[in-house]
């Protein structure tokens, strides 16, 4: 019998290429039953997230890996993470062990230094062709939450190269914010051009969900070779398992934490918040959670938080996580439970509306729409004050351009009317920018005072 697990666990340790092992004190259990995407398993005791091996008994020496995600009395509900061809009833499925976290327990995931300029799946296995990850350590993605009072304040703008965000929707250090848009207006671009010109140490990038296609896109085109050199990128594409884009949302966070224990001030950019909610949609779905608001489950809205708060800033002296997620809404509707949700939990928002997107305002940021909840406690008195005037005069101009475009509007009735139209076309200039001009922040300020001269 030894002789027998000894056998399959090199076997195991084939597959993924690493120390993975068969604890030799349980038995192996069987598949009883599959349903859509969820696996009925019973003569195994494993803890929610365990890891275990399933074996296909068509395809001799392959094994699909899953994750327990759900029980009810001795049946584990088993979710593969790839999909699964030649599984029969009866399989036989075997706890595994990976030398880090023990037998089924949660599976270990690289992390360090060594992963900056590398390109990962959600198990963080490499997909750039370079090898293995040498000298990184292995760590959980679960980690402990940090205690509200010992972190630091944001108190400290950073520059995130973007004229409209730099003057009007400040960014902090440690600040999480949401980047809510609907197809095609521009996100992907306005990530990158972030990703490139923000100061950090390190840039962290989920891409959760997204075709495949633009994964490669935003590595060559968006990010650049010298953005990918300080950064780390998951990707876990559209046809993974939903339990594959989970995974690679928490590994994307986890990787960020990882750096920020180290003292270093890490970027996170996140595409995006809503397929990570709709892999988990998926998944409580598949073991019987009932749908709530509009089709998502209540574990949807409970783990949204848990993600989020696990970014920001560190104990006062240490690192910082300073976040963005991507928010999808769809058909541009900002009430959709996830968008409505997101927006309750981060430090502000910034919407991209289609209407400028389609008019060639770039990048296509609605000002009347967005605000950054922690402009107050980082910008100076002058800049509110300039970015408050400019927000004023935008709004009078927006609320009267059908007048104005039909020629009701005559000069002389309304004095801050008269200056909104007189300014308009240089707000306009203000706020557009070209994918390869980077804008600082004193190079904003300086913007902002001349269309707004004095105190």
């Amino acid at each position: 019998m030894n002789a027998h697990l000894e056998r399959w666990s090199q076997v195991l340790a084939s597959v993924q290429g690493k120390p993975l092992q068969v604890a030799p004190h349980l038995r192996s259990g069987r598949i009883t039953r599959a349903t859509g995407m969820v696996l009925e398993a019973v003569g195994l005791r494993l803890p929610l997230g365990g890891a275990c091996r399933i074996e296909l008994t068509s395809h001799e020496g392959v094994y699909a890996e899953a994750e327990v995600v759900g029980f009810a009395g001795d049946t584990l509900y088993l979710m593969p993470l790839a999909e699964i061809h030649g599984l029969q009833p009866g399989a036989r499925v075997f706890a595994a062990q990976d030398g880090q976290t023990g037998v089924g327990g949660n599976r270990s995931f690289p992390l360090g230094m060594a992963l900056l300029g590398r390109v990962l799946d959600s198990g963080g296995q490499p997909l750039d062709g370079r090898g293995p990850l040498l000298g990184a350590h292995h760590a959980s993605l679960h980690t402990q939450p940090l205690n509200p009072l010992k972190r630091a304040p944001i108190d400290r703008q950073i520059d995130v190269g973007i004229r409209a965000i730099n003057a009007l929707l400040c960014v902090g250090r440690g600040q999480r914010l949401g980047l809510f848009a609907g197809s095609g207006v521009g996100k992907s671009v306005l990530l990158g051009m972030m990703a490139r010109y923000t100061q950090a140490d390190v840039i962290v990038v989920g891409l959760i969900g997204e075709r495949g296609r633009e994964v490669q896109d935003f590595i060559d085109n968006i990010l650049g070779e010298d953005g990918l050199r300080r950064s780390v990128v998951v990707a876990a594409p559209a046809d993974t398992s939903p339990l594959q884009r989970l995974q690679g949302a928490l590994y994307a966070t986890r990787v960020a934490e990882d750096f920020r224990d180290q003292g270093k001030d890490v970027l996170l950019i996140m595409d995006s918040l809503t397929r990570y909610a709709m892999a988990q949609r998926e998944i409580a779905l598949a073991v019987g959670e009932p749908p709530a608001t509009k089709g998502y489950p209540p574990s949807v809205f409970a783990k949204l938080p848990k993600l989020v708060e696990r970014t920001g800033n560190g104990p006062p002296g240490g690192g910082s996580i300073t976040a963005f997620y991507t928010v999808l809404s769809e058909g541009d509707d900002q009430q959709d439970p996830i968008a409505d949700s997101a927006r309750a939990i981060l430090d502000g928002h910034i919407v991209l509306s289609r209407h400028l997107a389609e008019s060639g305002h770039y990048p296509a940021i609605d000002i009347e729409a967005s605000i950054s909840r922690a402009m107050t406690a980082i910008a100076s008195d002058a800049q509110q004050r300039k970015a408050n005037q400019l927000k004023q005069a935008l709004s009078r101009y927006q609320r009267n351009r059908d007048l104005i475009s039909v020629g009701a509007y005559t000069q002389g009735h309304d004095a801050q009317l008269d200056r909104a139209v007189g300014l308009y076309p240089h707000i306009e200039r203000f706020l557009q920018q070209r994918i390869d001009d980077r804008a600082s922040v004193d190079e904003t300020l300086h913007g902002l005072t001349l269309l707004f001269p004095g105190n």
